[in-house]
């Protein structure tokens, strides 16, 4: 990834990880398992050495928290519109 300026490393770190978790929960109807890949996938991406910045770590790790929260509220406002029969 040092092929990439800071400034887009910074805008993909703040927003890809909260997105592949509402992407995620939307594919696989489960939150939790949305956010176990998002974060496999981005320890992947770590290991083979995309990233070397500590900051961008937490700023993905806030992000990753951010895209949890959505999905959660996304999927209890659903149920309380449409409750399960």
């Amino acid at each position: 990834m040092e092929s990439l300026s800071l400034t887009t490393q910074l805008i993909l770190a703040i927003f890809a990880p909260a997105l592949l978790v509402v992407l995620f929960t939307r594919i696989t109807f489960n939150h939790y398992v949305a956010l176990i890949l998002t974060v496999a996938l981005f320890a992947a991406s770590v290991y083979a050495g995309y990233t070397h910045r500590w900051w961008i770590y937490m700023i993905d790790a806030a992000s990753l928290t951010f895209g949890f929260w959505y999905s959660t509220h996304m999927k209890t406002s659903k149920n309380k519109k449409n409750p399960p029969l």
